[in-house]
């Protein structure tokens, strides 16, 4: 029985339900990463026992599995987007603002497919959207590459954001501490064609890059989407 078919045990002393339990989950891991959750640690910032949580959440993974069907719910659109393309580019935009939210979720995404209400729902709503415009199987193959550029242009964002806070430079800060390295080793020769991209390639910030890699994306997409004879 999953965590989704699993009804939850009447209400006691110190009312809790799976609502407040993931809720002060997602609370711990946005403030420390998936490492800051634990039943006792989510118990206790409930006030509550650590065993009482056991009622509700079997497991750490289940309580990460309820975690990111929350955020399922912050991806999925207000209302539905207008043709295939666009319906592709919010859910990868959502996620990725989903993801500056709650970095956790980097951590989370891609693997076995998430089954929770709202994730059903957000596939659901890109499915449908493609429904029609090619095979089956060109569809999964054009929702599993879109997935696959957000889930590797989140991931890299955001352990750049961490490597931020890790080391207390930004971006342009690193750059600027690692640049005479950089340089002697550009000025040996040995690196020609990487030398050119330093010095000639144009700088644009993790917005506008993931916005164009996702645009290079979709169309592809739209290259391989032909109706079914």
């Amino acid at each position: 029985m999953t965590v989704w078919d699993r009804p939850e045990p009447p209400t006691r002393p110190v009312p809790l339900d799976r609502e407040r339990i993931v809720a002060a989950a997602v609370a711990l891991a946005d403030e420390g990463g998936l490492e800051a959750v634990s039943l006792r640690k989510v118990a206790a910032r409930l006030d509550a026992g650590p065993m009482r949580l056991y009622g509700y959440i079997s497991s750490k993974e289940e309580l990460f599995d309820l975690m990111l069907d929350e955020v399922y719910a912050e991806i999925l659109p207000e209302e539905p987007p207008g043709d295939w393309r666009e319906v592709l580019r919010v859910r990868a935009h959502r996620t990725r603002q989903a993801a500056l939210r709650h970095p956790w979720l980097a951590d989370l995404l891609g693997g076995r497919p998430t089954l929770g209400p709202n994730a059903l729902a957000v596939g659901e709503a890109t499915l449908a959207a493609l429904d029609g415009l090619a095979g089956l199987d060109t569809v999964a193959r054009a929702v599993e590459t879109v997935s696959a550029y957000t889930t590797g242009a989140i991931r890299r964002e955001i352990a750049n954001l961490r490597a931020e806070a890790a080391t207390g430079l930004s971006e342009r800060e690193w750059q600027r501490a690692s640049g005479p390295y950089l340089s002697r080793m550009l000025d040996t020769g040995r690196f020609p064609a990487l030398a050119k991209f330093v010095y000639e390639c144009t700088e644009v910030d993790a917005e506008e890059s993931f916005a164009t890699g996702l645009e290079w994306v979709l169309d592809a997409v739209a290259a391989k989407l032909t109706p079914p004879s």
